[in-house]
């Protein structure tokens, strides 16, 4: 790769660049994870030639306390290594997804995950043959054994589900097997899907792009917006049995271990992995599904502001009120967010700016870079963040958003070890949405403008409709999808888009033209390859709005149960911790309450339009 540019200028244009022409200081410093690609191969190999170290505790867990310190201890330092070696070869990976060598990087420590669980599947069920009683004395006898209280906690409730160590070692080696589906995905959607150009509203030749699409349908101008549309749908429909067949192999993969691990179905395997009842995911849909008239009266309140005889889908992200539109510069996006983000506290606007200054974040879009945005990171190691940043609002929101996720992961490193850092998907989206919630808020109130104000709520009840009502429409999508596989329903692309396009139909209500277009946004959505995933950004979009609330309330007890929280980990089941934040997710109250400030902004848009 060539050298870089060593100057920091915001990245513009309508051509995308290719990763070596991105500012240095506007991309993630990943040698404070690895120093170099040398570096990688030597940890690859130490790692791999250490995994023979797992023989030696076979069959042996039980004879005594420093015996089973010692392997739960080895196994702890041989998943921090494989994290460190995955993490550095994806992120490499999805600076370039088109580049074979880091692929390949990401693809090796893929392999040696596989192996290790494969090599280290003996350890829960052997775990599970001593008594507790025996537990509880190899506990007093060797203390260091409390560091993994929690462990064995976890591992008791799973007793039900855990097989033989024979058979552990055989469902852990075709884990490799079954990964095609997502990896097929992932390379497709990233790697290898190519979209039109369109004209944009001054005539200039664009590129449809995962990162300039939203801002596309943002446009003012209705046809720039129809085109994007049509032109990004037209190639996933090229696409369809494909891609249905990617999907339906994903959800066979999921219903196969559900099954061979004894759960009545692929949902109950996948929350009971988080410590979820599946009591919540219904209260959800329940919830949501009772709240569409909400939803209807927006769909109605949108079609009157645009001033439209049909509302289509592509109407759905244009602002209904209209600005100048302006590009916010990334330095602007980082000023906003402090300024928004105040309420939390000194210490942590200290470690947003040192997140700012200290290149834990991949500002821009580059040619072949991973969509979307996320914040990953190595435990021991800053967090770091991906963006595709593109100067809009939005983009804005999601720079608070992913440093959320990262500050979350930073709290919880900073005061958890190893194996109870990593906090469960289901809390995943509060602290960054919270910080969405807190900044909107802070805009709100400093905005003195009647036009900026009502952009404003237009944004925010974006975020409730493309938040809680879209997450929870995907999540009524999946589980109706797995119902139907599991009782021998082939799904197919005609299947999938029926039942998408009823979805649209019944979410958002008679006053919306669902074109046949949308029927395929199934296709495009990656979460879907990590079965019911999706339900947590409405659960967790729900509880942010309560959290953030309490905060700007002023409530000190709030603030300090938030930073329990944040601090948390997962050493407490995630529901027990949200109750830290006096948040009870076991009820449908917090989504209930989300809706009725959804209504409530809906009332007050109706008295500014």
């Amino acid at each position: 790769m060539g050298d870089r540019i060593n100057t920091c200028k915001a990245v513009g244009g309508i051509k995308l660049k290719k990763r070596e022409e991105i500012p240095v200081c506007d991309t993630w410093n990943l040698a404070d994870i690895l120093p170099s690609e040398e570096a990688w191969e030597d940890l690859f190999h130490e790692t791999e030639r250490s995994l023979s170290g797992y023989k030696k505790f076979e069959g042996h867990l039980a004879q005594s306390g420093e015996m089973l310190f010692s392997c739960l201890k080895f196994d702890e330092e041989v998943s921090l290594k494989i994290e460190t070696l995955f993490v550095y070869g994806k992120q490499k990976s999805d600076e370039d997804t088109g580049n074979a060598r880091y692929q390949g990087l990401s693809s090796k420590a893929r392999a040696l995950s596989y192996q290790a669980a494969g090599l280290s599947s003996y350890i829960i069920p052997e775990i599970l043959t001593i008594s507790e009683e025996l537990l509880k004395e190899y506990r007093e006898a060797v203390p260091e054994l409390n560091r993994y209280n929690r462990t064995f906690e976890v591992i008791l409730k799973k007793k039900a589900h855990t097989l033989p160590a024979a058979m552990e070692a055989l469902l852990a080696g075709s884990m490799e097997a079954t990964s095609g589906s997502s990896e097929i995905f992932n390379m497709f959607n990233n790697a290898d899907v190519k979209f039109p150009e369109i004209k944009d509203e001054n005539g200039n030749t664009v590129k449809i792009s995962h990162g300039n699409y939203v801002a596309l349908m943002e446009k003012q101008d209705r046809e720039v917006r129809k085109s994007a549309f049509y032109g990004l749908y037209g190639v996933y429909k090229q696409f369809g049995n494909t891609l249905a067949a990617t999907f339906s192999s994903n959800v066979k993969k999921s219903a196969f271990y559900a099954t061979a691990r004894n759960y009545p179905s692929a949902r109950a395997h996948s929350l009971a992995e988080n410590e979820v009842s599946e009591e919540v995911y219904d209260n959800l849909i329940k919830a949501v599904r009772d709240g569409l008239p909400y939803l209807h009266e927006y769909v109605a309140l949108r079609k009157k502001a645009l001033g439209v005889d049909t509302l289509h889908m592509y109407d759905l992200y244009v602002p209904m009120v209209s600005r100048e539109e302006r590009t916010i510069s990334f330095e602007e996006a980082k000023n906003m967010v402090l300024e928004g983000l105040k309420p939390l506290g000194d210490h942590y606007l200290s470690l947003l700016k040192e997140g700012f200054d200290h290149r834990w974040i991949d500002v821009y879009e580059n040619e072949g870079k991973r969509s979307g945005a996320y914040s990953w990171g190595v435990y021991g190691v800053h967090p770091y963040v991906l963006l595709n940043f593109n100067g809009t609002l939005d983009s804005v929101f999601t720079l608070a958003h992913e440093m959320g996720h990262a500050l979350h992961s930073w709290f919880s490193d900073k005061n958890q070890t190893y194996v109870d850092a990593g906090y469960k998907i289901f809390v995943a989206e509060v602290a960054s949405t919270c910080n969405e919630a807190l900044l909107i808020r802070h805009l709100l109130e400093i905005t003195e403008d009647k036009k900026e104000r009502a952009y404003l709520l237009n944004h925010f009840m974006d975020s409730f409709r493309g938040t809680l009502y879209r997450q929870a429409m995907f999540a009524e999508f999946e589980d109706k999808a797995h119902r139907l596989a599991a009782q021998g329903e082939v799904l197919t692309s005609e299947t999938l888009c029926q039942m998408y396009h009823q979805l649209n139909a019944d979410y958002f209500g008679p006053e919306m033209v669902i074109d046949p277009e949308i029927d395929f946004e199934w296709s495009r959505i990656p979460h879907f390859y990590t079965p019911f995933y999706v339900y947590q950004y409405a659960t967790g979009f729900s509880a942010a709005v309560a959290v953030s609330s309490r905060i700007l309330a002023g409530d000190e007890t709030a603030i300090k149960g938030y930073y329990k929280f944040l601090s948390g980990g997962s050493s407490m089941p995630p529901v027990e911790l949200l109750k830290l934040c006096g948040v009870d997710m076991s009820t449908a109250e917090p989504v209930k309450d989300a809706l009725l400030v959804f209504s409530g902004l809906l009332e007050e848009m109706k008295s500014l339009i």
